[in-house]
């Protein structure tokens, strides 16, 4: 499990060119032709799942090193920080990279509602029909 590091004591967010992700951890990754891999935002006290994001080597090092997470935006092609213009933020409780290297899962301690909706969850209220399978007994 990767954790996230204490922030500057001013909260900035550090420069690409100045610092870039531990080597280590760059090399467990597997990007997209993008260069970005998937991220997944949970409440770390309840385990509920609050939403998805992208990130790429740049973001997930400000979201290691600062505390708050940081995402990529596809359609803006530029990053953002969780909360800050919306002030429902996401402060980082731990991080782990799963068994094949494509995907985050963020735990969070999350401020007001995860999806820009207004809901609290990116996924609430958006079931789809399914059958529901049951395990053999």
């Amino acid at each position: 499990m990767l954790m996230g590091m204490p922030t500057s004591n001013d909260g900035s967010i550090p420069s690409p060119e100045s610092h870039s992700l531990d080597p280590e951890i760059a090399s467990r990754l597997k990007r997209d032709a993008n260069g970005l891999f998937a991220a997944i935002a949970q409440q770390y006290d309840s385990g509920k799942v609050l939403m998805l994001g992208w990130m790429d080597d740049e973001a997930l090092h400000r979201t290691l090193t600062t505390g708050r997470v940081t995402f990529y935006s596809r359609s803006r092609q530029e990053y953002w920080r969780k909360g800050d213009t919306s002030g429902h933020y996401q402060f980082v409780k731990s991080v782990a990279l799963d068994c094949d290297g494509d995907a985050l899962l963020v735990q969070v301690d999350q401020v007001g509602a995860a999806c820009h909706t207004g809901t609290e969850s990116c996924f609430t209220d958006r079931e789809l029909p399914a059958v529901v399978g049951h395990r053999p007994e």
